[in-house]
């Protein structure tokens, strides 16, 4: 604990000095401050600098959103929220806002955030003495029959001062006088009351009035004054007073109970007859206003009822003067005390009071964090006036009793905006009266998204099938990518990532959209020169840190059906091939083997071979899969030997629509093969063979020329 006391010097017109008492109890998010303030202090006047008091940082006390719970505020008092310093805002008359009570105290609560910090500051109102007593009326008057024996006792009317404390009524003096003197007792509430006591015997053909001045005196410094005249009638004598069973009365009363239910039943006797003996009943003229208003007495039966409305928060003791009177000449009161102890019922459910909400909490926060300040009060009494405060459902939100009557509602766990992205935290308080009563309040928590989920692509991997020859600029595909997060954490942005293909930039043969991940060919492909290619693409959101997920996208390019076959073999002059036919081959005889490659794949490049021109008569045979030319049947003998077969061979690949190339065969009969080509005499045997040995270098030959092609190509595609 930490005392700091401060004396300094107010208006002299309303106190000298003051004690200011500041109390820090820190202890976490909850810390409480205590000053003290005279009443009456003018506008603008200094209580203290709640920020220096409590160790704050000043400079951070912006940033931090220093400021008073709206729930606390009080027009007497304000709080400069650049500088911490309380002062006075609007003159406090404490005789007015907290009347006869022993306390008189101003909360207000403050509190900062990040982190979430609450503060108590308590301001006890002290009382100064600017009220002196004073007296209903300004004239009293006792009647006290001449009868009255010495130490009979007179209740007077009591003074009263708004004031408190020492400040308060101390006590009463009379003028001196040989008869009587003033006997000052103390009620159980504290109030001061003076009751008139004989000393001497009265003689009223002596001295038919006394007078005297009644003073009520305060405990200030200087003490403070009020007077009244006393004038005491002396009454012929009325020999016997009533006389009540018992001088103190004790009973209980439920709070609330309804108007005419009955207090007590007073009985007080007097032996005389008649209208002397005949007695009624009233409150005592030192009785209080308030108990007036809340009590009635019966003048005939002494019925003491309630008439108004009692409440044990209010008041838990009243006291209730009732005087007895007979109606004979010069009666003398009797009086009695009732001591009413008010009996508390659960008629107060508890009070939720929500101080101060954070709006959103952070998915990423750590259990324990502070999002809101409450306070739970119940005016009734004892287990009436206990409270248990739960919060209802499952919840990843807990209670934490922070100081007095003041809970913190924490997170009990780890939070998952994308799991649930807000919460109704329902408060529940409840009594441990019978019946129980019980209140609730709730609040909506919103849970405000952090940057913890990567984007993630619907696909592992995605194959993009792309015809060849596509328009340059053309949309092939698009990937996608999802975020659970929200706002800036979800924007996803996409990029390529560079790589090589075949030796220059994957960005020179497609392009991303950032926005939309859709993927377009920036070049028209060519399957014959790239069959396939992969790259990858990156998904990045718009949070801090920035998170990133890479997928795997290939590229397949499908072949078009662009390339005709192309022949290599047989090859002739002026694209006319001659082949020797011997008179003497036999049917089935290989003439020759066409062959062709084409640079498609597939279908596309599967060939078909068939003759279209010059085999009129049928002589030959053309095998449609391997391309071998043959004879049908014989050479017939008798024919010229020098005619000629001109034949126009197709082929055809399986493209849609086919593409075809064709070549001109010219098929030359000789009496054998020597003389076809010149040299000796060969067989139709050996003539398959070497036809076989020709159709081998032919292939070797087809195939250098074609890669010899390829490379000629890739040359003149890399400059």
């Amino acid at each position: 604990m930490v005392v700091f006391v401060c004396w300094w010097i107010l208006d002299p017109g309303v106190l000298m000095f003051a004690l200011l008492l500041v109390l820090c109890l820190a202890e976490g998010t909850r810390s409480q401050i205590r000053y003290s303030v005279p009443e009456e202090a003018d506008h603008g006047t200094f209580v203290g600098n709640i920020a220096e008091d409590l160790g704050l940082e000043l400079t951070k006390l912006a940033s931090r959103r220093f400021q008073v719970v709206p729930s606390s505020r009080t027009p007497y008092l304000g709080v400069n929220l650049e500088n911490g310093v309380l002062f006075i805002n609007e003159r406090i008359d404490r005789d007015q806002i907290c009347r006869q009570s022993a306390s008189c105290q101003l909360n207000m609560e403050v509190f900062l955030e990040n982190p979430l910090e609450l503060f108590r500051v308590e301001i006890e109102v002290v009382d100064i003495n600017d009220n002196p007593p004073s007296f209903p009326e300004p004239d009293i008057t006792v009647e006290i029959s001449e009868s009255a024996t010495p130490g009979t006792r007179f209740p007077l009317e009591s003074a009263s001062d708004p004031d408190v404390g020492s400040n308060a009524l101390r006590t009463y003096d009379i003028t001196t006088n040989n008869y009587f003197y003033l006997d000052v007792q103390t009620q159980t509430d504290g109030n001061k009351f003076a009751e008139l006591v004989l000393e001497k015997p009265l003689d009223r053909e002596h001295q038919a009035a006394h007078r005297y001045v009644l003073t009520a005196v305060d405990g200030g410094q200087p003490p403070r004054t009020g007077t009244a005249l006393l004038v005491v009638k002396v009454l012929d004598s009325n020999d016997n007073v009533p006389v009540f069973e018992q001088q103190v009365y004790t009973v209980s009363l439920s709070e609330n109970a309804p108007v005419g239910t009955l207090v007590i039943q007073l009985n007080a006797t007097d032996l005389d007859d008649g209208p002397n003996g005949e007695v009624v009943y009233s409150f005592s003229n030192h009785i209080s206003s308030r108990v007036k208003d809340l009590f009635s007495v019966d003048p005939r039966t002494g019925r003491v009822e309630v008439r108004g409305e009692v409440d044990y928060e209010e008041t838990s003791l009243f006291q209730i003067f009732v005087q007895a009177k007979d109606l004979g000449p010069n009666a003398v009161p009797a009086h009695c005390k009732v001591l009413v102890k008010v009996a508390d019922v659960n008629d107060n459910a508890p009070e939720i009071t929500f101080s101060t909400v954070t709006e959103s909490v952070s998915e990423s926060a750590t259990p324990g964090t502070v999002i809101a300040l409450l306070s739970v009060t119940d005016r009734d009494a004892e287990e009436n006036g206990l409270v248990q405060v739960e919060i209802l459902g499952e919840v990843p939100f807990k209670l934490k009793s922070s100081f007095r009557n003041y809970f913190t509602i924490v997170t009990d766990g780890l939070l998952n905006r994308e799991h649930a992205d807000s919460y109704s935290v329902t408060v529940v308080a409840r009594d441990k009266g019978t019946p129980s009563l019980a209140s609730s309040k709730s609040i909506r928590v919103q849970v405000s998204d952090e940057n913890d989920n990567a984007p993630a692509f619907t696909q592992p991997v995605y194959d993009v099938y792309v015809t060849e020859n596509n328009v340059p600029g053309a949309y092939i595909h698009a990937v996608t990518a999802l975020d659970p997060d929200v706002g800036p954490n979800a924007l996803i942005t996409y990029s390529i990532l560079d790589c090589e293909i075949q030796g220059m930039s994957v960005r020179t043969y497609v392009s991303i959209n950032e926005e939309t991940g859709y993927l377009y060919a920036l070049r028209s492909f060519d399957y014959e020169q790239l069959k396939d290619f992969s790259f990858m693409v990156q998904a990045s959101d718009s949070g801090a840190p920035e998170l990133s997920t890479n997928v795997t996208v290939r590229v397949i390019v499908v072949d078009q059906n662009d390339n005709p076959p192309l022949v290599l073999a047989p090859l002739g002059k002026n694209g006319t091939a001659r082949e020797p036919l011997p008179r003497s081959a036999e049917p089935g005889y290989l003439v020759t083997r066409v062959v062709a490659m084409d640079a498609d794949d597939g279908e596309n490049a599967r060939l078909s071979y068939s003759i279209q021109r010059g085999n009129e008569n049928g002589m030959f045979r053309m095998d449609w899969r391997t391309g071998e030319l043959r004879t049908a049947r014989r050479v017939l003998a008798k024919r010229d030997p020098y005619q000629l077969y001109d034949l126009l061979i197709e082929v055809r690949d399986h493209g849609q629509p086919p593409l075809s190339s064709s070549t001109s065969v010219l098929v030359v009969l000789v009496d054998s093969v020597a003389v076809g080509r010149g040299g000796g005499d060969k067989t139709g045997t050996s003539k398959a063979k070497d036809g076989t040995l020709d159709l081998t270098l032919i292939l070797i030959i087809a195939l250098g020329s074609v890669s010899f092609i390829f490379f000629l190509v890739m040359i003149v595609l890399a400059v």
